[in-house]
C-alpha cells in the first residue's frame, strides 16, 4: 500500500488485469500518487487497469483529471474502467461528463466483466 495525508492506494492482480483501489480522501495532494500508482500499473502491460474508488469518500477535480488523463493514457494498448458508486465519486464523475468517456461501474465485479468481455 502506498499510503499519503488522506489515502492509501492498493495493487492487486485480477487475472490479467490490474485493479488500482483508493480509499480515502483523492484531492490535490493525494491526485499524484494515484497518477503513479496508474503509470506504475500500465507499465506492468496488463490487459486492462481498474481504477476501484469504491473506498473514496472525497473526489476533487484533481483526482478526475488524473482519471482522464489515465484513460487518454491506459486505452490506446489496454482497456481501462472505473468502478464509483455514491454521491461522493459516481455522482461527480456523472455531472462533469466522465462518465461519458470512461467506462463507469458500480462494483468491481461488473468492471471486471466489462473489461474481460472487451466493453470498455
Amino acid at each position: 500500500m502506498v499510503s499519503g495525508s488522506h489515502c492509501d492506494i492498493g495493487k492487486q492482480q485480477v487475472g490479467t488485469v490490474t485493479v488500482v483501489a483508493v480509499v480515502g480522501t483523492l484531492d490535490s495532494v493525494t491526485a499524484p500518487q494515484l497518477e503513479s500508482a496508474i503509470a506504475d500499473a500500465a507499465a506492468a502491460s496488463p490487459s486492462a487497469v481498474v481504477v476501484d474508488l469504491g473506498g473514496v469518500d472525497f473526489l476533487s477535480s484533481a483526482g478526475m483529471g488524473v482519471l482522464m488523463a489515465a484513460h487518454a493514457d491506459v486505452t490506446p494498448g489496454r482497456r481501462f474502467a472505473v468502478v464509483a458508486d455514491g454521491p461522493a465519486t459516481s455522482r461527480p464523475l456523472r455531472l462533469v461528463g466522465i462518465a461519458d468517456i470512461v467506462g463507469l461501474f458500480a462494483d468491481l465485479d461488473e468492471a471486471l466483466d466489462a473489461v474481460a468481455g472487451g466493453d470498455v
